[in-house]
């Protein structure tokens, strides 16, 4: 099996592949990425010697070159993360997330159809969404694989359309796929621009923790490590043209979360209990922002027997006690140095 995993050096990618090519020795894994602001090969040195894994440096939206990369490499298999995924930057810049998102996705529809040229045993697509593209909930229910589509930001409608495509080519020319939504992911390797890496790296610094309107938004959370176990589940066990919601059954409001957030930095740090309370700060709201996310993962439960490993404090605490660990980490993030890794590692 050759399999492809687009923006395996971002934050959900770095932790699918890593999962891969220790998991499947006689899988060959291509880790394809362009290594945007986003996306970090620091965050996968532990495994970048494996004789299974290939760093490939490129752009999925550049047709030509991915068509030259199915053609050479010829994968079985394609697990498609690759996005432009900040809200507020798709605010600022739709049509980056339109090129990405959607382009890119398409790019690589095509790139499959072609080499897989109608021959599909043992071949599968695998794209990975988001939640968002449901649109927002009110106090009660919970986002389902059959609820409608109602997109709100410029990257959820990017996501949305991506899916669309996939499931075109799905109907249109029997291309073999799944999709799986997920909710809102934490955990190691986070770019700190994200809630919880910022909030964690803002308290040790003693900065201020900038929380929207009345941090009354309620979001699902879902521990990375957990996300690529379901996504290891779901690119082998799931079924084709389905969809799989992936959630941590685990909603908070956002100002609850940065609270558990400040009470466990506090002990971490050893300050007194709600010191770190006194950095939040309500900034006014960001437009388009929906009220709640929660999904209903039930189906990827009763179908494939997955369910989240961890509780969200016991993922959250893990999650501190990585950056803690990992300082070198974070400083490189936030100095921007980790973007010279690639240089200092492919190039001199």
């Amino acid at each position: 099996m050759k399999i492809l995993i687009t923006g395996g050096a971002g934050f959900i990618g770095s932790h699918v592949v890593r999962r891969f090519v220790l998991n499947y020795p006689h899988y060959q894994i291509y880790n394809l990425d362009a290594l945007t602001y986003a996306g970090n090969l620091e965050n996968i040195v532990d495994i970048e010697e494996q004789p299974n894994y290939t760093f490939v440096k490129g752009d999925i939206t550049d047709a030509a070159f991915i068509d030259s990369l199915f053609e050479t490499e010829q994968f079985n298999g394609v697990v498609h993360l690759a996005a432009e995924s900040h809200v507020d930057r798709s605010i600022k810049d739709p049509l980056a997330f339109v090129k990405t998102n959607v382009i890119g996705t398409m790019n690589l529809l095509n790139a499959a159809k072609s080499i897989w040229n109608g021959d599909y045993e043992g071949k599968r697509f695998y794209h990975v969404s988001t939640d968002e593209v449901y649109g927002a909930l009110g106090a009660e229910g919970l986002f389902t694989e059959t609820t409608s589509y109602d997109p709100n930001s410029p990257y959820s409608a990017s996501k949305a359309s991506s899916d669309h495509f996939v499931r075109a080519y799905g109907e249109t020319y029997g291309l073999p796929y799944v999709i799986t939504n997920c909710s809102n992911n934490y955990g190691p390797n986070h770019f700190p621009e994200k809630l919880i890496p910022l909030f964690l790296n803002n308290i040790i610094q003693n900065k201020p923790l900038p929380v929207y309107g009345d941090g009354n938004y309620t979001r699902d959370w879902l521990y990375v490590i957990d996300h690529a176990r379901a996504i290891d589940l779901v690119f082998h066990k799931g079924k084709h043209a389905e969809t799989y919601n992936i959630g941590g059954f685990n909603e908070w409001k956002n100002i609850d979360l940065v609270k558990l957030l400040c009470a466990q930095m506090d002990q971490k740090l050893g300050r007194p209990e709600g010191d770190s309370e006194q950095l939040i700060t309500y900034v006014k709201d960001r437009p388009g922002h929906d009220l709640r996310y929660a999904i209903d993962a039930t189906k990827i439960k009763n179908e494939l027997g997955w369910e989240p490993s961890v509780t969200f404090e016991e993922g959250l605490q893990q999650t501190i006690d990585w950056y803690f660990d990992n300082p070198e980490w974070l400083a490189n993030v936030t100095s921007g140095a980790y973007q010279e890794y690639y240089t200092k590692q492919y190039e001199e």
